[in-house]
C-alpha cells in the first residue's frame, strides 16, 4: 500500500536521514520533515535537515555520544509513544538508515507494542554512501560478488559475536563504527587468515566537503589512520585499489591535490 503523502496525527515516522550530505535524505522523508509536529532526532543525523521543518515544531534531541550521559533507549521509546498519544505527528530522524545498525527495529517493536502506528521510511546507509564516495565499488563483476557489512562495536577479541572465520573470507567488508577497535580488528582478521597486504581504506565524514580518506593496508592501517574520528567507515577488501582510479568526490572542485593525496596513502 502506498504511503500517504501528509504525515497523519498520532504516527512515528522513522527516518533515515542518509550520510551526511542533507541533500541526499529521500523526497518522502523530506516531505515527512516539513510536516510533522515532532522531531526527534539523533547526533549523525545532519542538523541542517532541521531547517526543513515548521517554525512551530518541537525538536528533542535524543544522540548518544560514547562515554557521555544521553538519553537511554527505553526514554526514546517513551518519546515516541507519548507524543503520538498526543495526536501528534512525529518524525524520528536517524543517522543513515534506522534498519542498519539504528535501533530501528528495536523501536518499531516499542512502537508496536504500545499500539502506536509506524511508518519507515529508508534512507541511504553510510555502508553504501561512504564507499561510493571514495570510489570504492563494493562490488565488481568477476571480482568481488558479494560484500558483508558489520558493527566494529561488537569485534573484539573477547566477543563471541564476531565470527572472525567469516569475515576474512569476505569480498569486501564495511565495518561501521569500528575506530575504536581498527587495531584489534585489523589483527584479528590477520590472524584469522586474510592477507597482511590487504588493501584498506579508512573514510572520515562521508559525503561531507570535509571528508577525508586514508588507505593504507591491513598491517598498517591503524597506524595511518589514527588521527581520523568517528563516524568513519572502514572498507577491507580489494576493491579498496579502485579508488585509485575512481575516486570523484571533490575532484570537481579547485583542490587537485586531494585526489593525489588519497591515492599516495596506497602501498603497493
Amino acid at each position: 500500500m502506498k504511503s500517504q503523502s501528509h504525515p497523519s496525527p498520532g504516527t512515528v515516522y522513522l527516518i533515515g536521514a542518509g550520510p551526511g550530505d542533507p541533500d541526499l535524505i529521500t523526497v518522502r522523508g523530506a516531505e515527512i520533515l516539513k510536516a510533522a509536529d515532532v522531531i526527534v532526532y539523533d547526533r549523525l543525523a545532519n542538523p541542517e535537515l532541521l531547517s526543513y521543518t515548521r517554525t512551530e515544531s518541537e525538536h528533542i534531541y535524543v544522540g548518544k555520544r560514547p562515554g557521555k550521559p544521553s538519553v537511554s533507549q527505553s526514554q526514546i521509546n517513551e518519546i515516541l509513544a507519548s507524543k503520538a498519544r498526543e495526536e501528534k505527528s512525529v518524525a524520528r530522524l536517524k543517522g543513515g538508515d534506522s534498519f542498519v545498525f539504528g535501533r530501528g527495529g528495536e523501536e518499531c517493536e516499542a512502537l508496536a507494542a504500545s499500539g502506536v502506528p509506524y511508518e519507515v521510511v529508508p534512507g541511504i546507509s553510510s555502508s553504501l554512501a561512504a564507499p561510493a564516495y571514495a570510489g570504492i565499488p563494493l562490488t565488481y563483476r568477476n571480482e568481488a560478488r558479494s560484500f558483508t557489512v558489520v558493527t566494529g562495536h561488537i569485534l573484539d577479541g573477547e566477543n563471541p559475536c564476531a565470527n572472525w572465520e567469516y569475515l576474512v573470507h569476505a569480498d569486501t567488508l564495511v565495518i561501521l563504527m569500528g575506530m575504536r577497535n581498527l587495531g584489534v580488528i585489523s589483527e584479528k582478521l590477520i590472524q584469522f587468515g586474510r592477507h597482511p597486504g590487504t588493501p584498506v581504506a579508512v573514510i572520515e565524514r562521508a559525503t561531507y566537503e570535509e571528508q577525508n580518506v586514508v588507505a593504507g593496508r591491513l598491517d598498517n592501517i591503524a597506524d595511518r589512520a589514527k588521527e581520523l574520528s568517528s563516524p568513519a567507515t572502514i572498507v577491507v577488501g580489494e576493491m579498496v585499489e579502485k579508488g585509485r582510479e575512481l575516486a570523484w568526490f571533490r575532484k570537481n572542485l579547485d583542490q587537485p591535490e586531494l585526489q593525489v593525496e588519497f591515492n599516495s596513502k596506497f602501498v603497493g
